[in-house]
């Protein structure tokens, strides 16, 4: 895609997640909403809605300053790196070398390990979900904290089990910072990644706000907005303090998003090493699957969650990871979520109890995605892969013995005798003749030391080519893969181009039916049949029929089918001689690439 296409498609994008965000918000009870887009390294685009603050005209601003709660995690996660860095903790201390209250704590069983700083982080430590007695914990004074670790804390699981979402894991992480710093946690995370990041309007003292940017957080009771109690700052402040603004979120996820791809040269003026950035991003433990469904005939969506440090990646079937954190308190919600792939983000600010600021941004950053608002990073290839790539087409077009020796590492007469590879590759050239690229599905890289490409026959058909190098230096070709696709026949195209006009007139309102012209096989369960159409009409519609992608040209075919909405593969299996069709298979194909150039 151009760079004026993707521009093109992000003013679209734009237009819509705002008539979306009119949408949502007139059905909310919530005063104010405030939310942004961030795309190619900078805040793209800003809106408010409705008020600050109950009763006056102080509609929301890119600088407007809400309380963004747990979202403050990824901030004193970030903040322990940072002294991670330096030398001075590591992350699998025992939290008790740095908090001398919890010195004697021990974990509920006699073989449990000791709590360390990384359980805390990932929140693995065994505490029990805290939600919502840890938000009235906010402003709990300092030295009543204190007491409150002495005096033991609960246990639902033993230390590294699994992941249960911990409020009071983070107060204790924010003690950790003192101690280790030597200066109270809000200093240390303004000094150390507040003001290098120049987020002057980011802090944890509402007193510090001008009166006329400060939100006020509110419920909704009796039919009336009742103003919520601003809480002070306090021993929990590191699980969910932080006032801050579109403006300065922006630049927070920016970060995030510009730790990816690894590279040489600066960090860009970050205090946080790009190293240490992509380490939060990363899934340290598994959180939970989940399915949901827009329409009764429509494919399931899966996402899987996992938590990192103080951030939360989901991993979709449709667009591939997104991280992000929410954050839900007494008269505030918020949300913040980006996707590496294709360097979008979304931040939205709310001013009511746990206010669904989550679910909109959700939502909103699947509408960009879904129209490809931004072009999305793929992994490139290194030199090496490429000049490997050259090689292999080569020796597609006349075998040379010295080249392939230089080429291939040591397992490759092991696995399959290089005399066998050889024969294979001239049938490949008897049945397609010359081989030229093939550029109707791009080339894909799962890392930089793969590769997988098409060729077109000059006698019809194409060939898929898969190699993978190996660790050497130099590295060689370890794995070789040759996919021969026959040329489909009439018959199985024209089934396939029956089944997409079935599967496209689901978008004008018409029943998805089996094209009665195409005759069906006895044992068929066209009931079955007729599920899958209706329900890839619901889903993908409209869709086109792309090249095919395997098949040997007389019973059976694959062929890539493409939409707006993602992509599929409609499997075929015809009987030539009866005319009819005995199988057909549909399959979505995962959209998501890894977040690297």
């Amino acid at each position: 895609m151009t760079l004026a296409a993707a521009s093109s498609r992000l003013q679209d994008g734009l237009a819509r997640i705002d008539a979306l965000a009119d949408r949502r918000f007139g059905e909310w009870h919530v005063p104010g909403l405030a939310y942004g887009v961030i795309a190619d390294g900078r805040l793209v685009h800003a809106r408010g809605l409705g008020t600050l603050r109950v009763g006056e005209d102080a509609p929301p601003t890119p600088s407007s300053v809400f309380r963004i709660a747990s979202m403050t995690k990824s901030f004193t996660a970030a903040t322990v790196l940072h002294l991670r860095d330096e030398g001075r903790l590591r992350l699998d201390d025992p939290v008790g070398q740095h908090v001398p209250e919890l010195a004697d704590l021990r974990g509920p069983t006699s073989d449990s390990p000791l709590i360390t700083i990384r359980h805390l982080l990932t929140m693995t430590a065994g505490f029990p979900t805290d939600d919502p007695w840890g938000d009235r914990q906010q402003g709990l004074d300092l030295g009543a904290f204190s007491e409150l670790l002495r005096g033991g804390l609960s246990f639902a699981w033993a230390p590294g089990i699994r992941f249960e979402y911990s409020n009071t894991g983070y107060g204790i992480l924010g003690r950790v910072i003192t101690n280790v710093a030597g200066r109270e946690y809000r200093d240390v995370v303004r000094e150390r990644l507040l003001a290098p990041l120049s987020m002057d309007s980011t802090g944890y003292l509402a007193e510090e706000v001008e009166p006329e940017r400060l939100a006020h957080g509110y419920l909704w009771r009796d039919e009336a907005f009742v103003e919520e109690p601003m809480e002070g700052y306090g021993a929990l402040a590191a699980m969910g303090g932080l006032f801050t603004t579109i403006e300065d979120l922006s630049r927070w996820v920016i970060g995030f998003l510009d730790s990816t791809p690894p590279r040489d040269g600066p960090e860009n003026g970050h205090p946080l090493s790009r190293a240490s950035r992509r380490e939060m991003q990363q899934p340290m433990v598994p959180g939970e699957l989940r399915l949901s469904q827009s329409a009764p005939d429509a494919m399931p969506d899966a996402e899987t969650s996992h938590y990192g440090f103080g951030l939360f990646q989901i991993d979709t079937l449709a667009f591939g990871r997104m991280i992000g954190h929410g954050g839900g308190y007494p008269g505030f919600g918020s949300h913040m979520r980006w996707h590496p792939a294709s360097g979008l983000g979304i931040v939205s600010l709310a001013n009511s109890r746990y206010g669904p600021a989550g679910p909109l941004a959700r939502e909103q950053m699947q509408e960009l995605l879904r129209l490809e608002a931004a072009p999305v990073r793929k992994v490139r290839p290194a030199a090496p892969t490429e000049a490997a790539r050259a090689a292999v087409e080569r020796l597609l077009g006349a075998w040379d013995d010295a080249e392939a020796a230089e080429l291939f590492a040591m397992n490759i007469e092991l696995d399959e005798p290089v005399a066998l590879r050889k024969a294979a590759i001239q049938r490949i050239r008897e049945r397609h003749g010359a081989l030229r690229a093939d550029d109707v599905i791009p080339n894909e890289s799962l890392s930089p030391f793969h590769l997988d490409w098409w060729l077109a026959g000059a006698r019809g058909g194409r060939v898929h080519v898969e190699i993978q190098l190996s660790p050497e230096l130099p590295p060689k070709l370890q794995s070789l893969a040759l996919t021969s696709v026959a040329e489909p026949s009439a018959l199985q195209r024209g089934v396939a181009d029956r089944l997409v006009a079935r599967i496209n007139a689901g978008t004008d309102g018409a029943v998805v039916d089996w094209p009665g012209d195409v005759a069906l096989a006895a044992d068929v369960d066209l009931a079955a049949v007729r599920r899958v159409l209706a329900a890839t009409a619901a889903r993908f519609a409209p869709v086109s029929l792309g090249p095919p992608v395997d098949g040997d040209g007389a019973s059976k075919a694959t062929y890539r089918l493409h939409s707006d909405r993602g992509h599929l593969e409609l499997a075929l299996d015809v009987d030539a001689t009866e005319a009819c069709v005995k199988s057909v298979v549909i399959t979505p194909i995962q959209r998501g690439l890894p977040d690297l150039e």
